[in-house]
């Protein structure tokens, strides 16, 4: 199970989702339709960065497993000094002289046993910047030929799971909460799935990888 989600006491019911309005035949999303909006896509800066922040990529992997759209998601180990015990995508800092993409496929590889030979990388979800780690984070987009076959490198990641973009859509299950956070108010996004709560930064990238694909921004 994830871990305790650190809600300030002032936190409030946010927006409903952003595909609330589309009818249930515009709400789907399959590989080709990702495919078409993400190819070459360069994220969109995020809006506040600091020279001082930590770059990190991460990758977004996707396959296609009888007809659906399927994200792969790492649950972290419990014991990590920063983020422990929530759901995330594959990713870390860039080591000295690596670019993003090289980055997403090692780290993958460390934490999942990916092999990168297999993830063709076709485009990037938006850049965004985490408040209390300084991290400037680089999503990247990966499509693999299959179901993976994966394993978890238990010094970091407790669980490998993945959910289709038709569990993320259905009602219920995202929702947005308002938090103050370093002065600012934040919208803070959450996807209940597989028995897990994904939220922060994780929840933020499959909102835009959604929103992206479905063409709503």
């Amino acid at each position: 199970m994830t871990a305790p989600i650190p809600r300030p006491a002032d936190f409030r019911a946010g927006g409903p989702p952003p595909w609330a309005d589309l009818d249930e035949g515009r709400r789907v999303v399959d590989l080709d339709r990702a495919r078409a909006r993400l190819t070459g896509r360069t994220g969109k800066p995020a809006e506040v960065e600091h020279p001082d922040d930590r770059v990190s990529a991460v990758l977004v992997p996707l396959f296609e497993e009888e007809g659906e759209l399927r994200i792969v998601l790492t649950l972290r180990n419990a014991n990590l000094r920063s983020h422990a015990g929530q759901v995330s995508f594959p990713g870390g800092r860039l080591d000295p002289g690596e670019d993003v993409i090289a980055a997403a496929l090692r780290e993958a590889r460390e934490e999942t046993a990916l092999d990168p030979d297999g993830v063709d990388i076709i485009g990037e979800l938006d850049h965004l910047r985490t408040v209390v780690s300084n991290s400037f984070i680089v999503p990247v987009v990966g499509v693999l030929p299959g179901r993976p076959e994966l394993t978890p490198n238990p010094a970091e990641v407790d669980r490998i799971f993945d959910v289709s973009t038709a569990e993320l859509l259905a009602d219920g299950v995202y929702r947005e909460e308002r938090w103050g956070v370093a002065s600012v108010d934040r919208t803070v996004c959450f996807f209940e799935v597989e028995g897990e709560t994904v939220w922060g930064a994780t929840g933020t990238m499959l909102k835009n990888l959604l929103m992206l694909s479905l063409g709503i921004m």
